[in-house]
């Protein structure tokens, strides 16, 4: 189903953090040095993989653990 995400499903909180820091996506590209679009496609939950290194580097960028940043649907 369009617009609803399925039980088991890895969901990223990138928007709801970019929300609580008052950071945009541009801000966070800056800081981790990757492009708008790469952050953009883990945003609107479309990334199918993200390498550790860039797992890490979003992470510090925005103060919080890969638990907070990627959480998996359980309903």
């Amino acid at each position: 189903m369009p617009g609803r995400i399925r039980p088991g499903t890895v969901h990223c909180r990138l928007d709801e953090l970019l929300a609580e820091r008052g950071m945009t996506l541009t801000d966070l590209a800056r800081r981790v040095d990757l492009s708008y679009a790469n952050l953009s496609v883990l945003k609107n939950n479309r990334g199918r993989a993200i390498r550790f290194s860039t797992l890490a580097s979003i992470c510090t960028a925005l103060d919080c653990e890969v638990g907070e940043l990627l959480v998996v649907h359980q309903d």
